[in-house]
């Protein structure tokens, strides 16, 4: 049994979505680990990004600021 031409088509169609332009089965691959990756993060809580933060620290004075300081 040979492919007739429809068959020829899809099979080609496949080919160069899945390996044509410029990676787009790596970039699909690249997508989805993003999205199991936000998943297991929003599993988790989330809490453990607050609690590895340190606080900020003091605002920089202005100009009025350091004059008043220095009267």
């Amino acid at each position: 049994m040979q492919p007739g031409i429809w068959q020829i088509i899809i099979i080609a169609v496949i080919v160069l979505l899945l390996f044509g332009g410029r990676g787009k089965l790596s970039g699909l691959m690249g997508d989805a680990a993003k999205g199991i990756r936000a998943f297991k993060d929003g599993l988790s809580g989330g809490d453990d990004d607050k609690k590895n933060e340190t606080p900020a620290g003091a605002l920089p004075r202005t100009e009025a600021e350091k004059d008043e300081a220095q009267r």
